[in-house]
Order: structure tokens, then C-alpha cells, then sequence
């Protein structure tokens, strides 16, 4: 028996519409309000350490784990401050999450 969370349903959304759960404040959402975000390697240097960084997916189609965040600075900073990142996306090191920060700037995030 498997069990579902009520998610409260509007007119505008259609039934059975995707839901996904923000990494920073923790609600659930349509999967249509949030962006993915995927961890990609900064190829640097041959024998350096490569560095991850957080990329938005704005297709959602980047292959490998992705997190979703709705696009407001209040749960990107509630994410970095809660280590979610690391944690959803299943790696061990931190994430430079700059690039998600300027996209957020860009929409002109609150």
C-alpha cells in the first residue's frame, strides 16, 4: 500500500501533475513552479581537483540527480545553509551554487 500526500489542487492544475518537494524550504510544488538543478565538474587544469558547481536545468533534461528549488533567494539560502544540496544530489564535497544565484538574480528573485 503506498500513500500519498494530499497537495492542495487549484482549477489550474491538472490532475496527477508532477510534484517535487523545494530542497530548501521543504514544500512540496508543482513540478512546473520549481527549477532543477544538477551538480556538474569544472574541468580544470589536468591534475587539479575538480570543483562542482550547481547549474539550473532549464530544459529539465541534463542527465544525472537533480534537485529542485523554487526560484526564490529565500530557499536558496535556507538550501546552502541547511547543506541541502550536497545532501539531495548525493555528494560528498560542497557545491558552488553562484551560477543558480545569478540566475535567480536574473529573474528577479526576492
Amino acid at each position: 500500500m503506498s500513500h500519498v500526500l494530499p497537495v492542495s489542487s487549484s482549477p489550474s492544475e491538472p490532475p496527477g501533475a508532477p510534484v517535487r518537494t523545494c530542497v530548501g524550504c521543504r514544500s512540496r510544488d508543482l513540478r512546473s513552479d520549481l527549477v532543477r538543478l544538477v551538480a556538474r565538474t569544472d574541468d580544470g587544469p589536468a591534475g587539479a581537483a575538480q570543483t562542482a558547481v550547481l547549474v539550473v536545468d532549464v530544459r529539465r533534461s541534463l542527465p544525472g540527480r537533480g534537485a529542485w528549488l523554487h526560484p526564490r533567494m529565500r530557499c536558496l539560502e535556507l538550501a546552502e545553509r541547511r547543506h541541502a544540496f550536497p545532501r539531495a544530489l548525493r555528494l560528498r564535497s560542497a557545491l558552488d551554487a553562484s551560477g543558480v544565484r545569478q540566475f535567480l538574480v536574473g529573474l528577479g528573485a526576492e
